[in-house]
């Protein structure tokens, strides 16, 4: 008979694991930790601890800057066309019924009139969503609409940027927006209006290179990319180490390209003040009456 025996041990059926909904949490890419995301929602998809600015859709973005019953939007029925029969991996046409399918939109970009703080507004807001927000003759368009319509109402410009370049389907329709929009600010610009011009994270190429830098004021978001090519494609080019923050916001305020970082939480209320001072001219307070 054995001196010890065998312990025995109580048996506990293995838990399984409830099944997490999907996106429950979205992780920082800056920081690495986990965001509840209906919070990183409500707080309008800025990371609270790190900053991180993920992207935000146009309705949202309208909904964070305009008063609220102010909105009327325009153009929204344009829609871009397949006219050079443009294919490599998938025919142009496909990507534009995915496009619309996943956002919604028609495309890249939504223009109306709305009010700020009481201030009328021509307001352009870019979609990342759908194709990179790539500037086709659509975009090109709507903005020039808008800047018309701004003049129409003599009311200012505000356009949110946010694009990956020319939309290179269509080609040379697309390089010819870039000369369409900036006639169309040229236009506003002699008729006394201003525009403000918001960067977000990326804007870049041929939008880069026309409308989003000839704002009167040039506010960007923090730490968004702002390039015309951008800086694998510049050291590939150079053959040369670029220096730390290359093409972000931080790097090119240093360099005067931007006037402003703005987080995204403070921009209605930045853009309100400067509406006052550059369209209903109010004085700028002094440090004194600041303080």
């Amino acid at each position: 008979m054995p001196f010890f025996s065998k312990p025995t041990y109580s048996t506990i059926s293995p838990v399984k694991k409830k099944d997490i909904p999907k996106d429950l949490y979205t992780r920082c890419p800056k920081s690495g930790e986990l965001v509840y995301t209906k919070e990183l929602e409500k707080n309008l998809m800025v990371v609270p601890k790190s900053g991180f600015h993920f992207p935000l859709d146009a309705a949202t973005r309208i909904e964070s800057l305009i008063d609220e019953g102010t909105w009327k939007e325009f153009d929204d029925e344009l829609e871009s066309k397949d006219l050079l029969k443009f294919k490599d991996t998938k025919a142009y046409a496909d990507r534009l019924k995915t496009y619309k399918k996943k956002t919604g939109l028609n495309d890249a970009i939504v223009c109306g009139l709305g009010e700020m703080g009481g201030i009328p507004v021509s307001l352009s807001v870019m979609d990342f969503r759908f194709g990179g927000a790539s500037m086709g003759s659509v975009v090109g368009e709507k903005i020039a609409r808008a800047v018309e319509r701004a003049i129409e109402e003599s009311c200012p410009v505000i356009i949110v940027a946010a694009s990956g370049g020319a939309r290179m389907q269509e080609g040379i329709y697309s390089l010819m927006q870039m000369a369409k929009t900036s006639a169309a600010l040229a236009r506003l610009k002699q008729a006394g209006l201003p525009f403000i011009s918001v960067l977000t994270n990326p804007t870049t190429g041929g939008v880069t290179a026309s409308f989003a830098t000839l704002g009167d004021l040039i506010l960007a978001e923090p730490e968004a990319l702002i390039c015309f090519a951008g800086p694998r494609v510049i050291k590939e080019g150079t053959n040369e180490e670029l220096p730390a923050g290359f093409q972000r916001t931080e790097f090119l305020l240093d360099r005067g390209l931007i006037d402003q970082i703005v987080p995204r939480g403070e921009m209605r209320e930045r853009l309100i003040y400067f509406l006052s001072v550059l369209f209903l001219r109010k004085e700028i307070p002094s440090e004194e009456e600041a303080s």
